[in-house]
């Protein structure tokens, strides 16, 4: 498992296998290379630097298949913040897990 965070340094969750989790214990995303797909197969972004997500606003028109999220798991704990990243032109932000999560 890999710990994640927004580009704007914001805890995220954490990556296990392809899937994409919030620390609250939601599954959110899934993983197709570096790129995360919702539920509904629209673009959510993508993980650059090893442990950050950023969208790819060029991208947002993006689709992959549709999938059925695995069941709610156990949260933890969140990691602390970081300080964020310059944010690159044509990019923004990767959702907050609260934005994400139903």
């Amino acid at each position: 498992m890999v710990s994640l965070w927004t580009w704007g340094g914001t805890y995220f969750g954490r990556r296990d296998g392809d899937d994409l989790w919030t620390h609250g214990g939601q599954h959110v995303g899934r993983f197709d290379g570096d790129e995360v797909y919702g539920p509904d197969g629209r673009y959510l972004g993508e993980a650059r630097n090893e442990n950050r997500l950023i969208t790819n606003r060029s991208k947002l028109g993006r689709r992959r298949g549709s999938f059925a999220p695995h069941a709610r798991r156990g949260g933890h704990v969140r990691y602390v913040n970081y300080v964020g990243y310059a944010m690159y032109a044509g990019y923004q932000d990767f959702p907050a897990p609260g934005e994400l999560e139903r």
